[in-house]
């Protein structure tokens, strides 16, 4: 449960992520380190940034930069791959397409997810089955995103490894069936300047109020915009300022569920108030699509044995708020 916090902690994971690979990881004194800071963090907030994360800063720039050049053109251009359910979600929404509790978005974006085969996860699957659609202007967009989208996930995948170790299970609680072939959603998304809205009433919200829906979730933003805001225990909205070169970090839902609360994935909104157009890239890190998920027997013992959370499976949770979150 969340408390008041009033700032987001920030935590280097460089001693995890060099210790990673050995099963006797959490024995290191630095690991366990990092792992009381996680567990404190996922406590408290829900929200952490990370730091020593070892993507270059130069990649993380140019994803930003290369998202720029693409919103910066006509909706012509942009509507080339226009986002449809035929298209499994993927592709690009114009500003107010995306729905977040019945109130229009004042953000565009590109979706992406892990591609799904025909037939992979039959019926389970099917309303995401389809392939990513890139523009391909500007060029290299497609390489370079499945580049850092790589990253991300190896990097989601470690840092799971070190909130497995601070529910007090194993380092390996969130592979093999649970997110051994970890499904990822991703979202490249532009928020107008108060100044650039289209017509649209000034300091509208960017994104209404949500929690993310899997496990983990890395956000990229503009370095020189703080639009970002997590809810406390009290109802206060405080910013999570760009930190240059760090992620910020949140827990999702079906964490909430892994964990039996003792981690709460928790409400945030994106209120942009500057006149300057803002980038953020989304990377959300999943259990396997067709996830059962239910608590962790670790987590019954830690929370007196009773089971608060009814089990879900990972994809009808998504379908159930993809095919809800947008109009055509």
């Amino acid at each position: 449960m969340a408390t008041d916090f009033k700032s987001i902690p920030v935590i280097d994971i460089s001693p995890l992520l060099a210790n990673c690979d050995d099963p006797n990881m959490g024995e290191d004194p630095g690991v366990r380190k990092v792992v009381t800071q996680l567990d404190q963090a996922c406590r408290e907030a829900g929200f952490f940034y990370v730091k020593g994360h070892g993507i270059p800063e130069s990649l993380i720039k140019e994803v930003k930069n290369i998202s720029h050049q693409f919103f910066d053109h006509p909706y012509e251009e942009k509507l080339k791959i226009k986002m449809t359910p035929q298209a499994g979600y993927r592709g690009y929404q114009r500003i107010g397409e995306n729905i977040t509790k019945g109130i229009p978005d004042m953000h565009e974006a590109i979706d992406c997810y892990k591609e799904i085969k025909q037939g992979m996860y039959g019926a389970l699957g099917k309303p995401m089955e389809g392939c990513n659609q890139w523009p391909l202007n500007p060029p290299n967009f497609k390489e370079l995103m499945e580049e850092y989208i790589n990253l991300c996930t190896d990097l989601s995948r470690k840092i799971m490894r070190g909130i497995a170790l601070a529910l007090g299970g194993s380092p390996y609680e969130f592979e093999g069936e649970r997110a051994g072939d970890a499904f990822w959603v991703y979202r490249i998304i532009g928020y107008p300047g108060v100044a650039n809205s289209h017509g649209m009433p000034e300091n509208d919200i960017g994104c209404g109020a949500h929690t993310d829906y899997g496990l983990l979730t890395l956000v990229n933003q503009d370095d020189d915009i703080t639009a970002l805001q997590v809810r406390n225990r009290s109802g206060e909205w405080i910013s999570a300022p760009p930190l240059p070169g760090s992620f910020v970090c949140n827990i999702g839902d079906m964490l909430k569920i892994f964990s039996n609360g003792l981690y709460e994935s928790t409400l945030h909104r994106v209120i942009n108030n500057s006149p300057k157009y803002r980038i953020c890239i989304a990377h959300f890190y999943e259990t396997n699509y067709d996830t059962a998920v239910e608590p962790l027997e670790v987590c019954k013992q830690r929370t007196g044995g009773t089971v608060k959370f009814d089990r879900a499976v990972y994809g009808e949770h998504l379908v159930s708020k993809v095919t809800t979150n947008f109009v055509m």
